[in-house]
């Protein structure tokens, strides 16, 4: 009933979340939860398969790579079991029991109680090129409350280890927080709007750069294809506008709206768009997204010749100079 209700808006993002997929969406949000530290994987037999993590709860359980997950706290896990709603039923609060009946290889099943912790879920990696030791590459999943200080510290410690040019990933980054995307574009940049924020009936805002952000001067590429979205184009936009970097990939999904999240009484949320983000150009965002500076088609198969990578890789080469000009607004 309610999703029919909120069909007739004609609103694509404004959506109705039942429990455990808000449970989800907030846990990724937030950057933490309490959690056995292990990846979930639904395999090709429909069978949940998990992967601990190092240092994690799990592993010192002695939960192994490619165990099975037979049961949660006694209730069998059916095959026609979302991997959210696994994943949602192993998570709670810190310090809580959860007990899982396992099965390694073709032996028989064990149950393995294991006490929550706190799981931090990285929004950041970032490495240096092993063809070219002085650019770095910071990928970020997705925009949460600890995105822009796991940003910073990741551009020290590739600063520290010798790189001067970065290449910032956005490729496959759906979006998150808007004040967590505003506070990234700001490492970037040295003055001037990062984004407008349009409400009916409200004064329009503006969000500015700081002067001097940490990585204002470094040369810069940025990666972005169809699934770079709502926060990913915020960061991307403010970067191509203001001259501080290239966009090299494909034409971004063109998300541009701003939703509030409603928690309900019974744990599932109610997003609603409530206002729309425009780049420093005054520009919508949607429908049709940010085009590329070079556009360079994604692999069809994923292999180790990354072709958006090896096109950043040559603007930093050819053009090293071009990234760093700023324009103030």
């Amino acid at each position: 009933m309610i999703r029919g209700m909120l069909a007739e808006l004609n609103d694509p993002y404004t959506t109705f979340n039942e429990p455990r997929a808000a449970e989800l969406d907030a846990d990724r949000l937030s950057g933490s939860f309490g959690g056995i530290g292990a990846r979930i994987n639904k395999n090709m037999r429909e069978q949940f398969i998990l992967t601990p993590m190092e240092n994690h709860p799990a592993i010192r359980a002695g939960i192994i790579a490619g165990d099975q997950l037979i049961a949660i706290n006694g209730q069998q896990v059916s095959a026609e079991s979302t991997l959210d709603e696994v994943v949602a039923q192993i998570r709670g609060e810190i310090g809580s029991p959860v007990t899982l009946t396992i099965r390694s290889d073709t032996a028989a099943p064990r149950e393995v109680t294991i006490t929550l912790e706190h799981i931090e879920l990285p929004s950041v990696n970032w490495r240096q090129l092993k063809q070219d030791a002085t650019i770095g590459v910071l990928e970020i999943a997705r925009f949460s409350e600890s995105t822009a200080n796991e940003v910073e510290e990741g551009i020290e410690v590739l600063l520290e280890a010798g790189i001067t040019r970065l290449i910032l990933d956005l490729r496959g980054n759906g979006g998150g927080l808007l004040q967590s995307s505003v506070d990234v574009a700001d490492l970037f940049l040295d003055n001037g709007i990062i984004v407008y924020q349009a409400s009916r009936g409200k004064t329009e805002e503006n969000f500015r750069a700081h002067r001097r952000g940490v990585a204002h001067h470094i040369p810069l590429a940025v990666l972005v294809d169809s699934s770079s979205a709502s926060a990913a184009e915020i960061v991307a936009a403010a970067l191509q506008e203001h001259g501080r970097a290239a966009l090299i990939g494909s034409r971004t999904f063109g998300k541009g709206s701003v939703q509030l999240i409603f928690s309900l009484a019974d744990d599932s949320s109610l997003h609603v768009t409530n206002a729309r983000w425009l780049t420093p150009n005054h520009r919508l965002l949607n429908p049709e997204g940010l085009t590329p500076d070079f556009v360079v088609a994604p692999d069809e198969q994923p292999n180790e010749n990354d072709a958006v990578l090896a096109r950043a890789i040559s603007y930093l080469n050819e053009y090293p100079l071009e990234v760093t000009r700023t324009r103030s607004r």
